[in-house]
C-alpha cells in the first residue's frame, strides 16, 4: 500500500485535517493530539494493512506504521497542508486531561523531533569508549576528539535543543526559547561559575540579587520550565502590545525577563528538583536492584504499547545530568531482547510464509531497539510469545539489576547499548552482567516460544491446513471484515448468501477446498466455485471491479477445473485497482447459504492469512 493511500485513510478515520490539533511522530509511530477524540475510527483504522496498530493513550491518538513512518507522516502532512505554524498548540487548550496524560504529552512532543540524534550521539559515544578500551584510538588524538565533539554536542547543548523543541510545543517562538537555552550555556556564565568554584563565593549580581551559577550544560528540567515561562510572558505581551513594535518588545521582554528569572529563580528551583528525582530513584533502586530490574523488564513493553514509556525518558536523562550514569537504561535491555526472542522463535518455528517474514523484520527491527513491529505486528497478536519476552524480560532485567550495570550516554536500548555501559576504567562485571541477562532473554523467551508459543495448528503453518466438508479455507491474506461493514448494500444486506469479506494484503486469490470452478466471469473479477460437498462459494474480487472490464486481473483456471486447497485461481494488480479509486474488500459468500442452518466465522482476528480456517458451515 502507497504512503499517500495510507495518509488518506489516516486523515479519513482521525476525523480529518480540522480534528487535528497537534501531529509529532517518533521511531515508529504517528502521534495526534486530536480536539475531538471521539471523532476517531480506530477500530476502522486497524484495518489498514499499512497501519500495525492504533493505541490510544497519554491524551494521543497514536497510529504505529513502523519503519516507514516518517514518509507516512510527510505524506500525512502533505495531504492535511499541516505546518510547524499551522499545528502550534499549548497547555492552556481548555481540554481537561489528567496530569500523567499531560506529563506524556509534553515530554513525547519535547523529545520525540530529536531521539533519532540522540540515540545515535549516545551509540556513538559507546563505540568510541570500546574504542578506547581496545587500544584502537587515543584520547589526545585528533581523530578521538573530533568524534567525541560530534556524540557529546546535543548533550552539551541540550538547553537550546529542548529550548527550541519546548518552544514549539508551548506555543511560543521556539527561537527566543532557545537563545534562553543559549544564555544557559554562554561562555560568560560558564566563565562566572567557573571564578564562583574557584573562591568559593557569590561573585556576581543581578539588580543586587545575588545570582547561584550552576553548570546547565547537558541540563533538561530547568530550560523546560524557563520554555513555558516565556511562552506565557510571549502570550501576554502579544495582547497587550501594539502590532507595529510587537516583533521587536515582544522577544526583548521575553529574554529580558525570563533569563534573569532562570538563574535567580527557575534554574535553581529545577535543579534542586532534578537532583530530588535522581537520589530519589537511585535510593529506590539501591533498596533491591534486581528487583527493580525484574519488574522493568517485565512491564517495560507493557508501558510502550500505552506510550507511557516516555515518562521514564526525562528521568534517565536526568540521571546522566545530575549523577553522571544512569542505571535505568541497561534494565529495559532484557524486555526489548525478550521481544526480539520471541519473534526469533516464532521465526524458526512457524512454516506460514507471510508469519516467518513479519517475524524475520521484527527480529531485525528489535535488534536496533524498535520493538513496535515485533509486538504488534508479531508476539500480542500471538498472545503466549509476548507473554514469554515480558516473563525472559523480567529474569534477564533481575540479573542486570543484581549486576549494578550503568550506561554513560543516553540512546534507544538496543545492541550498542552494550557499548554504552563501558566504564571511564574499562569493561567489568558490570558490563558481563548486562551481556548475560540480555542473552538470557533473547534464548529464554525463544526457546519458550518454539515450545509452547503457537498453537499446533499456526506452528506448522497453513499449507497443512486440510478443508474439512463443511470448511471454507481463506481465498487470501488480508483483513477481515463482517459482510454489514461493506459499502456496497446488496451485500452487505446478505441478499446473496451469507460469508464475510477480506480486504487483500496482495493480489491473490487461492482455492479454498477441494471442488471444481463453476463459474467465472468474463470481466475476471469474480469467480463461483462449487466444493466436493456441495458448498457454493462465490469470490468478488472488490466493490464494483466490473466496470474495470476485466483490466488488471488475471486467471489461471477454466470452468469445469478441478482444484484443492492453495491453487491459484485469479492474480490481480492490488495497487492499480486502488490507485483507480475501487474499493478492494472482497466478498466471500456462501451462495447457497440458505441451505444451511448457519454460516460462521472461525475467527475473531481482523487479520488472517490464505489458506487458515476462516468459514464453516454448519448442516
Amino acid at each position: 500500500m502507497g504512503y499517500q493511500e495510507v495518509a488518506r485513510d489516516i486523515l479519513t478515520h482521525v476525523g480529518g485535517r480540522e480534528n487535528i490539533a497537534s501531529l509529532v511522530h517518533c521511531a515508529t509511530r504517528l502521534r495526534f493530539k486530536l480536539k475531538e477524540p471521539n471523532k476517531a475510527d480506530a477500530r476502522a483504522l486497524k484495518k489498514n494493512a499499512g497501519v500495525i496498530m492504533v493505541v490510544e493513550s497519554g491524551g494521543q491518538f497514536q497510529v504505529v506504521i513502523g519503519n516507514h513512518v516518517h514518509d507516512v507522516y510527510n505524506a500525512v502532512c502533505a495531504q492535511a497542508g499541516i505546518s510547524d505554524e499551522t499545528l502550534a498548540q499549548t497547555l492552556e487548550s481548555g481540554e481537561k486531561i489528567s496530569l500523567l496524560s499531560r506529563l506524556i504529552d509534553i515530554v513525547s512532543a519535547v523529545f520525540t523531533p530529536f531521539i533519532g540524534v540522540m540515540a545515535a550521539s549516545g551509540i556513538l559515544k559507546g563505540l568510541l569508549a570500546l574504542a578506547v578500551v581496545f587500544g584502537w584510538l587515543a584520547t589526545d588524538s585528533g581523530t578521538y576528539k573530533l568524534w567525541f565533539a560530534a556524540s557529546d554536542a546535543l548533550f552539551y547543548f541540550f538547553p537550546l535543543v529542548l529550548g527550541y523543541t519546548a518552544g514549539k510545543k508551548f506555543g511560543g517562538n521556539p527561537f527566543i526559547t532557545m537563545a534562553i537555552g543559549g544564555a544557559l550555556t554562554h561562555p560568560v556564565v560558564m566563565q562566572a561559575l567557573e571564578a564562583g568554584q574557584q573562591t568559593g563565593a557569590v561573585t556576581e549580581h543581578f539588580l543586587g540579587i545575588p545570582i547561584t551559577f550552576i553548570n546547565y550544560s547537558s541540563s533538561v528540567i530547568p530550560i523546560i520550565f524557563a520554555a513555558w515561562v516565556s511562552c506565557r510572558v510571549e502570550k501576554q505581551s502579544n495582547k497587550w502590545l501594539p502590532s507595529a513594535v510587537r516583533n521587536f518588545f515582544t522577544p526583548l521582554f521575553c529574554l529580558a525577563i525570563t533569563v534573569p528569572l532562570t538563574f535567580l529563580l527557575i534554574g535553581p528551583a529545577a535543579t534542586w528538583l532534578s537532583q530530588i528525582l535522581a537520589h530519589g530513584y537511585q535510593a529506590i533502586y539501591a533498596f533491591a536492584p534486581w528487583l527493580a530490574g525484574a519488574v522493568m523488564g517485565a512491564i517495560w513493553q507493557v508501558c510502550v504499547i500505552f506510550g507511557l514509556h516516555w515518562g521514564m525518558v526525562p528521568l534517565m536523562i536526568n540521571n546522566l545530568s545530575v549523577l553522571g550514569y544512569d542505571t535505568l537504561l541497561p534494565l529495559l535491555l532484557p524486555a526489548i531482547m525478550g521481544q526480539v526472542g520471541a519473534c526469533l522463535g516464532i521465526f524458526l518455528r512457524t512454516r506460514d510464509t507471510r508469519l516467518k517474514m513479519l517475524a524475520g523484520s521484527a527480529v531485525s527491527a528489535g535488534i536496533f531497539g524498535i520493538t513496535e513491529p515485533a509486538v504488534y505486528g508479531v508476539t500480542l497478536p500471538n498472545r503466549r510469545p509476548f507473554i514469554f519476552g515480558c516473563v525472559a524480560g523480567a529474569i534477564g532485567g533481575a540479573i542486570v539489576g543484581f549486576s549494578h550495570s550503568n550506561v554513560y550516554s543516553f540512546g534507544f536500548a538496543n545492541i550498542f547499548t552494550l557499548a554504552q555501559m563501558i566504564p571511564p576504567a574499562g569493561i567489568d562485571a558490570s558490563v558481563w552482567g548486562a551481556i548475560v541477562g540480555m542473552i538470557l532473554a533473547l534464548v529464554l523467551a525463544c526457546a519458550l516460544t518454539c515450545i509452547a508459543g503457537l498453537p499446533r495448528s499456526e506452528a506448522v503453518g497453513s499449507t497443512a491446513v486440510a478443508a474439512g466438508d463443511n470448511d471454507i479455507l481463506a481465498p487470501m491474506s488480508g483483513t477481515v471484515l463482517a459482510m454489514s461493514q461493506l459499502p456496497d448494500s446488496t451485500f452487505a444486506s446478505g441478499l446473496l448468501g451469507e460469508g464475510a469479506a477480506i480486504i487483500p494484503l496482495n493480489g491473490k486469490v487461492t482455492a479454498p477446498f477441494y471442488g471444481e470452478v463453476a463459474s467465472l466471469f468474463q470481466t475476471r473479477h469474480a469467480i463461483g466455485l462449487l466444493s466436493n460437498s456441495g458448498i457454493e462459494v462465490l469470490i468478488h474480487i472488490g466493490i464494483d471491479t466490473v466496470k474495470l472490464n476485466g483490466q488488471h486481473f488475471t486467471t489461471h483456471v477454466k470452468v469445469g477445473d478441478k482444484i484443492k486447497p492453495g491453487d491459484l485461481l485469479i492474480e490481480f494488480d492490488r495497487q492499480a485497482i486502488l490507485e483507480a479509486g475501487y474499493d478492494l474488500a472482497t466478498p466471500v459468500i456462501i451462495s447457497n447459504s440458505d441451505q444451511y442452518q448457519a454460516v460462521r466465522r472461525n475467527t475473531d482476528d481482523y487479520a488472517i492469512d490464505s489458506g487458515m480456517p476462516f468459514l464453516t458451515v454448519s448442516r
